[in-house]
């Protein structure tokens, strides 16, 4: 790859190390799981721009514990990827706490993250995700099984979550206490409730206030990080012990390379070219190839990332097309030779948010009766217990 331009931002002075159980990151970044976007792949492609943690696709618990082939091939990690991680999903105790026992007793990850942050419909209507912490008696349940088992092996166990299910409905306070009474080693919070899905801006207060409130743990902060500055002034905000990036790395895996400089002190910034943006892609494409073992699924999956890898840059809608059909990778090799591959970094065209934001919803998809109490019974209780057998995906 070409060597990329550097510029240089006010220098700032260095970030301690973020610690989750026996791991520790100079670093105090997790890479956001993200469905479809966060395999072994992409992870690898970020761990070799920059030092963190990086976190698995959301694993379904019932799927793990039985087994399914496409959750088992999600669930694999290189041979040099360290510390695992793996986020978790699931809205009944028990099974929650079996897949906790059988990533232990098969030592399939080094850390497990709990999933209470997903906002998409399908999850939310099931009781699980950012709907679930509202049964506060479920939440600890979930939480309590999972420590227990985790800690046989060693494994540090994360929560992530949301604000609430909407602004009538918070419960990130109660939530965080709650994760932090039952032992989890840390707790991440995207500053926005499920009814705002990623449409407007992340509350970096309420990370500060979760910050206030849970002191013995580490506090992480996700939302509207789209640079290395926007770390460091949430940081600086919040307070939090270190930052979640998810959307802002999404064709540009090199931000973790900008978190690792910033978080440092040091004031350099990558600033690429689009020779060097090309080959970090061609680079992503090889990894899908390699994880798919299937040329023509690599590429497939490579086409959603090219309009976030090419933002910015001068490329012509019919190039872009093409690129976004490619199916092998010495078609692709053909699209990006040519390419104006001379074109210097856009500037503030290439920064910003990136993936959909989606809109507002006027009203979060949950159970029937579900906000009646923060307790679990009738139509919910019974809705929770048949939720994992029909939540789809591993």
């Amino acid at each position: 790859m070409s060597a990329p331009t550097l510029t240089a931002p006010p220098t700032s002075a260095p970030v301690a190390p973020l610690r989750i159980g026996p791991h520790v990151s100079a670093t105090p970044v997790v890479l956001a799981p993200m469905a479809g976007i966060t395999n072994a792949a992409y992870r690898q492609l970020c761990r070799e721009h920059g030092e963190g943690f990086y976190v698995s696709e959301m694993i379904t618990s019932r799927a793990l514990v039985e087994r399914t082939p496409e959750t088992m091939r999600l669930i694999g990690f290189g041979p040099d990827e360290r510390p695992r991680s793996l986020q978790l999903y699931g809205v009944d105790p028990v099974t929650v706490a079996k897949a906790v026992e059988m990533i232990v007793a098969e030592d399939l990850a080094d850390h497990v993250d709990l999933n209470f942050g997903c906002p998409v419909p399908k999850v939310t209507r099931k009781g699980g995700g950012s709907a679930l912490p509202w049964k506060a008696d479920l939440f600890r349940q979930i939480v309590h099984g999972a420590v227990r088992e985790a800690a046989k092996g060693g494994v540090p166990l994360t929560v992530k979550m949301r604000k609430g299910i909407d602004d009538d409905h918070l419960t990130y306070l109660q939530a965080g206490r709650t994760a932090e009474q039952e032992g989890a080693a840390a707790v991440a919070l995207h500053g926005r409730t499920a009814s705002q899905h990623y449409s407007g801006h992340a509350d970096w207060e309420a990370i500060a206030r979760l910050k206030e409130t849970v002191t013995t743990i580490p506090v992480l902060g996700n939302g509207d990080v789209w640079s290395a500055e926007d770390a460091l002034e949430m940081v600086r905000r919040t307070g939090c012990d270190g930052v979640v990036v998810g959307r802002g790395c999404l064709g540009r895996p090199w931000l973790f390379t900008d978190l690792e400089a910033g978080f440092a002190g040091r004031d350099e910034r990558v600033r690429p070219g689009l020779r060097h943006v090309t080959a970090v892609m061609r680079r992503h494409a090889e990894l899908l190839v390699e994880f798919y073992e299937d040329e023509l699924r690599g590429c497939r999956d490579i086409r959603k990332h090219v309009s976030w890898y090419l933002k910015g840059y001068a490329v012509g809608g019919d190039m872009r097309a093409r690129l976004a059909l490619v199916d092998t990778l010495a078609a692709l090799d053909e699209l990006i030779a040519d390419l104006d591959l001379d074109q210097p970094y856009p500037g503030e065209a290439a920064e910003g948010s990136r993936g959909r934001a989606g809109s507002p919803q006027s009203r979060v998809a949950l159970p029937e009766g579900w906000l009646d109490s923060q307790e679990l019974t009738g139509v919910a209780a019974e809705m929770v217990r048949q939720a994992e057998l029909s939540v789809s995906g591993g």
